[in-house]
């Protein structure tokens, strides 16, 4: 039966949240913790209750994310200031040639944002555009969409960007299975909203690169493509097989439980980040001639915005347990229930709402998946099911960037492009992938139901 005065402090807490964010301008992770125990004295829970609640929704959460967001931020340093991401680029697009650049690019934003995040490898990968638009003389848009769409794509579907880390986390969901579902999603959706929409806003918006000051600085020594793509594809691989050996796919293998254990030791999200951090530390650092110091200033450096995404991940932490506690997740499940709204559409119209409102994905995937989280509650979904309800999230998470999302002004400056522009193009793709994202995930949902 409906309770209507719980469901309306869970309105009256996402409401506060919204207000919080937008109109008083207050840092996601305060006012997520504030909304979180309003919701908590709107429903009843005692004080200490809520507090002890508050506590077990950030630890259990950080656990776990907090070293995998840490590591993976400094893995993608290191890629960075070796000159990694731009060797990677250079050899895609040196393989695939000038007449099927925009393809090369959105490989290349696709493979670059696994480690690095979506701002950086934008600033760093936006150049080679540049050169592209001057001389071809075509619209910029043929290039920086398929960019921007690799980027945005991976950055919100595939572990072990800080996004879907947190949310598999709140689901309880395995990496390696969301790193499976992310690519089988993401990849026709990069090509939807990358390659092809790409030529198709080009011809109606034409976008001049802008010109770039000479740096004065000598080449940079880069490494080989092919130790970067070993190290970014040494983690997921590991993941990868960690998953398989160990899920019910691979009891017939002739594999022994030795293998088996190893495997999930090896494959286990710590253990493959840290050894993916070593070898970047050692190839790409020591043998480039880095000095012990300047590597300890760029992984120091790489943990500052990394400590922003965990500390508003154990805040969506925290509103999971706050709603688990009260029974408004249960509640929540009931009313979807009798409405015919099943728990991925639940988790992609929730995570689209808030983002569209608030305008941060981070933000909006954290909210949803705390919510949805409490919507299952006390129901088995298999690791695949959940896969999808993480992918789910992170499209609905993705749609309609407008004006109060800074990625929209990034691309405006960049770009050279008017706000109306900037809706045409960025504001369109990304809703693209949202909404292919989702038809992905509800195609697989009924394939292997």
């Amino acid at each position: 039966m409906l309770d209507y005065s719980l469901l309306l402090a869970v309105l009256a807490g996402i409401g506060l949240l919204l207000f919080l964010i937008l109109y008083v301008k207050i840092q996601a992770f305060l006012a997520l913790l504030i909304a979180s125990i309003a919701v908590g004295l709107m429903a009843g829970m005692p004080g200490l209750e809520i507090i002890r609640s508050v506590q077990t929704g950030m630890g259990n959460t950080l656990g776990f994310i907090a070293i995998v967001v840490g590591l993976g931020a400094m893995f993608g340093a290191m890629l960075e200031h070796s000159g990694g991401v731009q060797a990677l680029a250079a050899a895609i697009l040196g393989s695939l040639g000038e007449k099927r650049a925009s393809w090369a690019l959105m490989a290349t934003g696709f493979l670059v944002a696994i480690p690095v995040f979506f701002d950086v490898g934008f600033v760093i990968l936006v150049p080679i555009a540049y050169a592209l638009q001057k001389k071809t003389g075509k619209s910029l848009l043929l290039y920086g969409i398929p960019l921007l769409a690799g980027l945005a794509i991976t950055h919100a579907f595939i572990p072990p960007t800080p996004g879907p880390v947190a949310v598999a986390d709140i689901l309880g969901a395995d990496l390696g299975w969301v790193i499976m579902v992310g690519a089988l999603v993401g990849l026709p959706a990069a090509v939807v909203s990358g390659p092809l929409f790409g030529r198709y806003i080009a011809r109606r918006i034409v976008a001049i690169a802008p010109g770039l000051p000479e740096s004065g600085q000598p080449p940079l020594r880069l490494p080989s493509a092919g130790l970067i793509g070993g190290l970014v594809g040494l983690p997921l691989l590991l993941i990868l097989l960690n998953t398989l050996l160990n899920s019910p796919l691979s009891t017939s293998w002739p594999f022994g439980s030795g293998l088996r254990n190893s495997m999930a030791l090896l494959g286990h999200p710590f253990m493959a980040l840290i050894l993916a951090n070593l070898l970047a530390w050692y190839l790409l650092g020591v043998r480039k001639g880095y000095s012990r110091k300047a590597l300890l200033d760029i992984s120091a450096r790489s943990l500052a915005p990394a400590g922003l995404i965990i500390l508003i991940t154990g805040a969506g932490g925290v509103f999971k347990e706050i709603l688990t506690a009260t029974g408004a997740g249960k509640m929540l499940a009931e009313v979807m229930t009798d409405w015919g709204l099943s728990a991925l559409l639940f988790s992609f119209v929730t995570a689209a709402a808030i983002r569209i409102m608030q305008g941060s994905s981070t933000v909006a995937m954290i909210t949803a998946a705390g919510m949805t989280a409490a919507f299952l509650e006390g129901t088995a979904y298999s690791e695949f099911h959940k896969a999808l309800l993480v992918i789910s999230i992170a499209s609905g998470a993705t749609i309609l960037s407008h004006v109060n999302d800074s990625g929209f002004w990034l691309v405006s400056k960049y770009f050279g492009l008017s706000e109306q522009q900037t809706l045409r193009s960025w504001t369109v793709m990304t809703s693209l992938i949202a909404l292919c994202g989702l038809g992905g995930v509800l195609l697989l949902s009924l394939l292997f139901t």
